[in-house]
């Protein structure tokens, strides 16, 4: 068994699609960053590949290449995921939580977690997903970004 943890936080501004968990959520900004910025994915990424010490998502998807500028975080999740089977690992579960003082997130939960489930190769009760706001504080609770955390355990496949 491996575990691992990860954080990630983007901006919002004008102009941007917000995108968290695969699924676009209306809102009037977006999370600014070279792919879709969609801090759930980047977060459990760092947390996957931090579990194998694997380095981190900039290491993997620099975002200097342009192949990476507007990618699906989910695009870069499954090749995460590729390199964890590649290696003789499978994800045993996630818990992830968002932080953002708005919108509402509790909607689109369901969807982020069926989408997650699919790119991680497990059962959707594998994947917990949770929304968080900071009562007000910080750079969240003043609206300026948004924030996640994953963990992540691994297990180890048997031959």
């Amino acid at each position: 068994m491996r575990v691992g943890i990860g954080y990630d936080v983007h901006a919002l501004v004008e102009e941007r699609r917000l995108i968290l968990g695969g699924v676009e959520i209306p809102y009037e900004r977006g999370l600014l960053g070279h792919s879709d910025a969609d801090v759930l994915i980047h977060a459990l990424m760092d947390a996957l590949l931090g579990a194998l010490a694997l380095g981190d998502i900039g290491a993997h998807f620099p975002d200097r290449d342009p192949r990476y500028s507007g990618i699906s975080s989910l695009v870069l999740l499954e090749r995460v995921v590729e390199l964890l089977g590649n290696r003789g690992y499978r994800v045993e579960n996630i818990d992830s939580v968002i932080v953002a003082e708005r919108p509402k997130l509790a909607p689109f939960i369901p969807q982020m977690r069926l989408n997650l489930a699919r790119a991680l190769k497990t059962e959707v009760e594998n994947v917990s997903v949770k929304a968080t706001t900071t009562e007000r504080l910080g750079f969240a609770g003043r609206g300026e970004g948004i924030g996640a955390q994953a963990v992540v355990c691994l297990e180890k496949v048997k031959v």
